[in-house]
């Protein structure tokens, strides 16, 4: 993994989300060799600033091996920004990831669990981010379920990565960025 310790810049286009109508978030795509620079196809949470308004967040995997912004209203506004407008940004990896919120059923099913949430507080916040993603890019409510029970499982007997997950969405094509309204 390579460490970038410049700032990547570069300008992206806001995109309204074709889903869900209505939406409060925009996105940007941002350019494939603004992404190469950065120490991961997988998400990876950066710092900087879009327009000169300071931000952080996750970008997210594209799964065509570069990267998707949201850029929430808080974000879009304190930029003076619209979709459809040009924007520049500045970012670079955060120094240390950030904690990931979990959700309260995988939570719950930690706390029932001594030895996968023993594991669980001893894994980094990006293998728990991975093991969230897998869980919540679940379709069916007993999908989830069933790969909370598994996770707990799979935890509780020493595995410390989701096996088989593909990160950057390049292979299983499970992570993409959001189509764009017209």
């Amino acid at each position: 993994m390579k460490e970038t310790t410049s700032k990547i810049r570069f300008k992206a286009r806001l995109l309204r989300p074709a889903t869900p109508k209505g939406a409060s978030w925009v996105f940007l795509i941002l350019p494939k060799s603004a992404s190469a620079k950065l120490p991961t196809r997988s998400m990876t949470t950066v710092e900087g600033t879009i327009n000169e308004h300071p931000f952080q967040a996750t970008l997210q995997p594209d799964g065509q091996k570069s990267h998707w912004l949201k850029v929430n209203r808080k974000m879009r506004e304190g930029a003076g920004a619209e979709p459809g407008d040009i924007v520049p940004l500045e970012i670079l990896p955060v120094g240390k990831e950030p904690e990931p919120r979990v959700p309260a059923d995988l939570r719950k099913a930690l706390a029932a669990e001594p030895k996968a949430r023993a594991l669980w507080s001893d894994i980094t916040p990006v293998a728990r981010r991975d093991w969230i993603h897998w869980i919540t890019s679940a379709k069916k409510p007993e999908t989830r379920a069933r790969r909370i029970a598994n996770a707990c499982d799979m935890l509780a007997s020493g595995k410390r990565r989701v096996c088989c997950f593909d990160r950057s969405g390049i292979y299983s094509k499970s992570l993409s960025a959001p189509k764009a309204a017209d």
